[in-house]
């Protein structure tokens, strides 16, 4: 009789050894994953108060603090939940991707229906730190059911998994899902992600430690999840279109957001066979509307143009209407205008109605245009203009602080020849006069001269302007080609007046980059109004 060993699987260990450490990666990489689909939630609530408030500084403080403070609550919370670590891990990716997924869409709807945006904005910021507090201890827990190791190479592991993620999460978020998909399409299409990637977990990775029916009901979960946001996905162009006809008085014609700010052009029907109303908002502030725009630009081009002005520097204004004032010169030979978003500059290039409105200026041959930041643009201009005019958006975002401060101020007079003169669109000095002065004051720590006036523009109420050069104080006057349609000589003499109670001095403290005081006053004044 012949005996017959049982035969051994010498292979089995190997097996074992390769499976675990594909599971290893595998969990790795789903941390990878989560973690970059959070940050992606962070800097989508960040950017959607910037759009809406403008304010940026406030709008990454409250996020950021909040959604730490927030994790740190939700990785306490999470011990009891690591007995069972898998299924509660399931159902916290699925609540955070539907909850991130969501969040710019459901702050959207909060700012235009409810009016309830910073409520809903700490809301969903606790929620979603809350989650993303409680991934990291159950993500430990399930590295180490795993392969038992070293509690310190099982953090190192664990955190450089999250770290690298939140890396490409903070790039993808301004280099491809905005440009490619916009901040609310960018979100949902991020918590699909996550929804994917913590049901990989359960589904594959700890398939074997689980039922059939416990995986057929995270696999259930993830389906109406994806369900859910692909229908918001689908229909989010259709809800932006409807809340920005409730937030705008008109229809919107038009809407882009830019790696920048939110474009939007509205146009109103034509009423008693007067021609329509056609308002361009960057970020939802008010750039011009077409009935009275003019007003505001003669005021603010043509004073300063009164003298030589064989070369002219436009600082912003890339919807080309002070730029067509300048060309009504013929004497003017060269102009080169700075805008920072390449978007403005090709709507006014193209749409219609901004062509007809600028006279097609920016196709003028005498204009050499820029793509730039006006900052970084005088910093390395080593040219010199006649007339400077600095027609910037209001200064209540970071972006826009610096376009106001001494440093600035400091570059334009650098870029003025011999005898050269700035203007400067300044604000309302009736509805913010603090911004208004700080403006003064941060142009005389510049070494101007400085001469404020103020029109009347309906649209906008009492507007203000800063004429400038070194030396004395200048004196506004005109020397247009032909007359204007609302600025002549008596009107500008009555502009430098002004009443008791808003009379501005220019004796308060400078805006700097390092304390942008216009930012703060600019902010706190409009908010009041």
């Amino acid at each position: 009789m012949t005996v017959v060993d049982n035969p051994v699987d010498t292979d089995a260990p190997v097996r074992q050894s390769r499976r675990t450490r594909l599971m290893r990666a595998g969990l790795l990489f789903a941390t990878f994953a989560c973690a970059a689909c959070g940050l992606v939630y962070e800097l989508a609530l960040v950017a959607q108060g910037s759009y809406l408030l403008g304010d940026s500084i406030t709008q990454a403080s409250v996020v950021l603090a909040t959604m730490v403070f927030a994790m740190g609550i939700g990785s306490l919370a999470a011990k009891p939940l690591q007995r069972r670590a898998l299924a509660s891990f399931a159902v916290i990716e699925a609540v955070l991707a539907l909850v991130g997924g969501l969040s710019v869409l459901g702050l959207h709807a909060a700012f235009t229906w409810l009016d309830l945006y910073w409520p809903a904005l700490i809301a969903i910021s606790l929620i979603v730190g809350g989650l993303i507090g409680a991934e990291i201890p159950l993500l430990m827990t399930l590295l180490q059911r795993i392969r038992r190791q070293d509690a310190g190479s099982a953090t190192a592991d664990l955190f450089a998994a999250d770290y690298v993620g939140a890396l490409v999460g903070g790039l993808a978020f301004p280099f491809l899902l905005l440009p490619l998909l916009g901040q609310t399409r960018g979100a949902l299409l991020v918590g699909m992600v996550n929804a994917v990637a913590g049901a990989c977990v359960v589904l594959f990775l700890f398939a074997r430690t689980v039922t059939r029916r416990r995986r057929l009901a995270v696999a259930a979960g993830t389906l109406a999840v994806l369900a859910v946001l692909g229908v918001a996905f689908a229909s989010s162009d259709t809800f932006l279109r409807y809340s920005r006809d409730v937030l705008y008085r008109d229809p919107v014609v038009y809407q882009e957001t830019t790696s920048y700010q939110e474009i939007v052009v509205t146009e109103s029907s034509p009423v008693a066979g007067g021609a329509p109303d056609t308002r361009l908002f960057l970020n939802g502030d008010l750039q011009f509307s077409s009935i009275d725009e003019y007003r505001y630009h003669e005021a603010l081009a043509h004073p300063v143009l009164a003298g030589k002005r064989d070369r002219v520097l436009v600082l912003g204004g890339g919807d080309g209407l002070a730029l067509r004032e300048v060309l009504r010169y013929p004497d003017v030979r060269e102009v080169v205008e700075v805008e920072l978003d390449p978007a403005v500059l090709r709507l006014a290039r193209q749409n219609p109605t901004l062509r007809a409105l600028n006279e097609d200026s920016l196709a003028d041959p005498r204009v050499r245009v820029v793509a730039d930041d006006a900052f970084a643009w005088l910093r390395d201009n080593s040219a010199r203009f006649d007339a400077v005019i600095v027609d910037m958006p209001d200064p209540d975002s970071t972006a826009t602080a610096k376009l106001y401060s001494h440093e600035f101020y400091l570059l334009a007079r650098r870029a003025l020849a011999p005898g050269g003169r700035m203007v400067v669109q300044a604000g309302s000095p009736y509805f913010a006069p603090r911004t208004f002065d700080c403006v003064l004051a941060s142009m005389r720590a510049a070494g101007l001269a400085v001469t404020p006036y103020h029109v009347n523009v309906p649209t906008f109420g009492d507007w203000g302007f800063v004429l400038a050069q070194e030396g004395e104080a200048p004196t506004p006057r005109l020397d247009p080609p032909e007359p204007l349609r609302f600025l002549d000589a008596d009107v500008l003499a009555s502009a430098q007046v002004f009443p008791a109670d808003r009379r501005p001095t220019g004796e308060g403290v400078p805006s700097t980059l390092d304390d942008p005081r216009v930012l703060r006053l600019s902010t706190d004044e409009w908010q009041q109004y």
